[in-house]
């Protein structure tokens, strides 16, 4: 036996319809800008105050945007306390309150600049989210007025 259900066609549309997320996150951690192949003064050039030897902070600003179609049932596109808790967990916890060129593993070997950073962040969440959800973006703020975007192109 088969079950018939009818569907308007406003509703099928509705639920065929792309949502994105974006849950914010907050983390403070500190780096230096400094290619070990160049001299100080080249460092100092192109870096200015960020190749400080003694380091420098910021307070950095995540968002982490996911897409995909609502559930029909919940009308979420996902629970956003378990996506901060993903976050938290691959993310956050490891780059919080670290010196990211020292302590943070996933950016070992490579220039602490917030470009490369996003780039990481996504790297450590592209495996970990469940399959009805897609990461879209990592955009993640500096400074109120610095940011960078990467969409895993």
């Amino acid at each position: 036996m088969h079950l018939f259900i009818a569907v308007p066609v406003t509703l099928r549309k509705f639920l065929e319809v792309m949502v994105y997320l974006t849950r914010i996150e907050h983390f403070n951690a500190a780096h230096k800008l400094f290619n070990p192949s160049w001299s100080k003064e080249q460092n100092d050039e192109v870096f200015g105050l960020c190749a400080n030897e003694n380091w420098h902070g910021h307070n950095y600003e995540l968002l982490v945007t996911v897409k995909g179609v609502p559930n029909p049932d919940t009308g979420f596109l996902y629970d956003v306390k378990k996506l901060s808790k993903i976050i938290q967990q691959h993310v956050i916890d490891k780059v919080d309150h670290r010196n990211l060129n020292v302590d943070v593993e996933f950016m070992a070997g490579k220039m602490c600049s917030t470009e490369n950073l996003a780039i990481g962040i996504w790297q450590q969440l592209i495996g970990e989210l469940p399959g009805e959800i897609t990461l879209h973006s990592i955009k993640l703020y500096e400074t109120p007025r610095i940011f960078v975007e990467y969409f895993g192109e």
